[in-house]
């Protein structure tokens, strides 16, 4: 868990120019009231043809909001993930 109410999988550890540092979860989600949130941390440059792709969501800097996922094409969703989870593991190993 991170935080009060989302499921995160897998950590990295960052550090920014300021000295802040931290951890956080390489991809998770949320289930919001009115949406089910998904977290792809390093955000969706690059990947406009994919979230073309993926159905019916929102997204936000890092967020994928959709209502159900039977609204969104799940194999699409998983490359997103991937290569989220790859981006992260690259840049923070």
């Amino acid at each position: 868990m991170w935080g009060a109410g989302m499921v995160g999988f897998g950590s990295y550890h960052y550090k920014y120019d300021s000295g802040h540092e931290g951890d956080a979860m390489l991809t998770g989600f949320a289930s919001r009231k009115p949406n089910l949130t998904l977290y792809v941390m390093p955000g969706f440059a690059g990947h406009e043809s994919l979230l073309a792709w993926l159905g019916k969501h929102k997204a936000g800097k890092g967020c994928l909001y959709v209502k159900r996922l039977a609204d969104i094409d799940l194999a699409v969703l998983a490359e997103l993930v991937t290569l989220s989870v790859q981006k992260l593991r690259q840049r923070y190993s």
